[in-house]
């Protein structure tokens, strides 16, 4: 098993360690490989047998605002490789359904498929397995990016409005949605949005979002209704 790293402080441990080869790597990949060693959330997730360290992200969220209750049903958009669907279990939720463009491996008792959520027949798939409406709608996806700043916001602001009008259409009344965003103007006219439809609305940065990122999340809750 992985130990838990020690020293340090939860954004650092000390001098950070550098991979000694970079043979066939390109230097974004160089550097994306040596954060995942430095970063005490990945060896803390590894250590807890967490699927990824984005399931920090949800524990401090619902450490906040207590989301994930038992007797909930919810839905996990962006869910691979699991580690969030793996933490609204651990807190006792029993109906969960989570959908990703790549494979899940299995998770009981959730049903995980393998599905573009932009296809019209995701949405009304992911109501029939869970039985019903949900509680809690949450999105952790991101797209594929392709390497222009421009394109690639676009295509991120896409996919966090297609997850908040897929809540709209199917919350219960009082329920929550909570999306992964990232600064900028586009954020604030969404936030507009849900304040339409949400009694709260609010922006959370936990701190296992890396400090040098615009990432965010939007948490709405108390859903009006339709």
């Amino acid at each position: 098993m992985v130990k838990p790293p020690t020293g340090g402080t939860e954004g650092g441990r000390g001098k950070p360690a550098r991979l000694k080869t970079a043979k066939e790597r390109t230097p974004s990949q160089q550097r994306w490989l040596e954060r995942q060693i430095n970063d005490p959330f990945s060896a803390k997730a590894r250590a807890l047998g967490y699927r990824s360290r984005a399931a920090f992200k949800l524990t401090e969220i619902d450490d906040k605002l207590r989301l994930l209750k038992p007797g909930a049903k919810v839905i996990d958009l962006g869910a691979a490789p699991g580690g969030w669907t793996q933490v609204a279990i651990e807190r006792g939720v029993k109906d969960v359904v989570g959908v990703d463009l790549l494979p899940i491996d299995p998770l009981p008792p959730a049903h995980l498929i393998q599905m573009d959520f932009t296809d019209p027949e995701c949405g009304p798939r992911l109501i029939e397995l869970l039985g019903g409406a949900p509680d809690l709608v949450m999105s952790d996806m991101a797209p594929n990016t392709v390497g222009h700043r421009k394109t690639d916001h676009l295509r991120i602001m896409g996919l966090i409005e297609a997850a908040m009008v897929f809540a709209i259409d199917v919350l219960k009344p009082g329920g929550t949605f909570v999306a992964k965003a990232f600064q900028g103007g586009e954020t604030a006219s969404l936030i507009g949005e849900l304040k339409r439809h949400f009694t709260d609305v609010r922006n959370v940065k936990p701190k296992a979002s890396r400090a040098d990122s615009s990432e965010v999340y939007l948490v709405a809750t108390g859903f009006k209704g339709r």
